[in-house]
């Protein structure tokens, strides 16, 4: 009996033959697809069928980096907004900053210019604090004695007079404003040249023109200037603008509401004048200003710059 082996286990052609043959055939194959690009359909068709195989197999993968993406997106999101937020809280400081440097440059380069057009000598002071008294209008100045500050001497923005000084310490001065109860100013309208007194103390900062006849040509929008029959204040000092004039037949003065045109409020660097008057008032004007300002001071003593003296304080007469 001729010996053979079952056909499960017959032995064709070596293996080596075998891998020649499908290495020839692979690189056939190949120059074939690349002179001709025969096979170009066949690897689309392939492509296609297989895609949702792929894709089948890509499902886990894709939904373990699509969670821990949400996860990881959302911690360096929350990062970056916490970031930015700070980023923008610094930025807008900043920006404050700039807009405030940018406003009190323009401001002393105003006052700069002013202080070369005085006529008058002046010192540079900035505005510490307001007073506590709530029923007064006064702020303190980082000027005093020290610095040549007088009492009573007039105190200026680049805009118009803000004040007085009222009272005076060694390292500080305390200036009252326009719109205080107790200041009073002699003005002239610039237009007409009327004189008369603006007092403040009225609600909502505006100021009080007194003693102007029906008659007399004053209209709103005038400005009042400083006249400098007081001595006290240099003449032409920008002091406020005319907003309303009523007048009234049964009275005799017209009611002239005034607004200051210095921001009193808002103003940080100001000028103290050291404003001395080349003469002293003839006692006749000062009467007549005294008058204006008060009319029952007539027959009272005034000091030359209109506001009635202290008998107590009155020079003694020459024997």
């Amino acid at each position: 009996m001729q010996y053979s082996p079952p056909p499960l286990f017959k032995q064709g052609p070596s293996a080596l033959a075998r891998l020649i043959c499908f290495v020839a055939l692979a690189i056939g194959l190949l120059v074939v697809d690349s002179h001709y690009n025969t096979l170009e359909r066949v690897r689309s068709v392939v492509g296609t069928a297989l895609y949702p195989v792929q894709r089948l197999m890509l499902l886990p993968r894709d939904a373990i980096l699509g969670v821990a993406g949400f996860f990881a997106t959302e911690d360096h999101l929350s990062t970056e907004n916490r970031i930015l937020r700070a980023r923008n809280l610094d930025l807008s400081i900043q920006a404050q900053r700039n807009d405030q440097l940018t406003t009190e440059n323009e401001h002393l380069r105003q006052l700069l210019s002013l202080r070369g057009q005085m006529p008058v000598p002046s010192i540079p002071a900035e505005i510490e604090y307001d007073t506590r008294d709530p029923f007064t209008q006064r702020v303190v100045i980082d000027r005093g004695s020290k610095h040549g500050v007088k009492l009573g001497a007039p105190v200026v923005t680049e805009q118009g007079l803000l004040g007085q000084v009222s009272r005076v310490f060694l390292l500080q001065s305390e200036v009252t404003l326009l719109t205080d109860k107790d200041q009073a100013v002699p003005v002239q309208v610039t237009r007409s040249g009327v004189h008369s007194v603006v007092y403040g103390g009225l609600r909502g900062g505006v100021l009080d023109l007194r003693f102007i006849p029906l008659s007399a040509d004053v209209k709103a929008g005038d400005e009042i200037a400083t006249s400098g029959l007081d001595g006290i204040y240099p003449a032409g000092l920008p002091v406020a603008r005319i907003v309303k004039v009523d007048r009234v037949s049964d009275t005799a003065f017209a009611r002239i509401l005034c607004q200051p045109v210095a921001q009193l409020r808002s103003q940080r660097q100001v000028l103290v004048l050291q404003y001395n008057a080349p003469l002293a008032l003839h006692p006749d004007a000062a009467a007549d200003l005294a008058r204006a300002s008060d009319p029952s001071a007539a027959g009272k003593p005034v000091s030359k710059g209109g506001v009635r003296a202290d008998p107590r304080h009155a020079p003694a007469k020459k024997p």
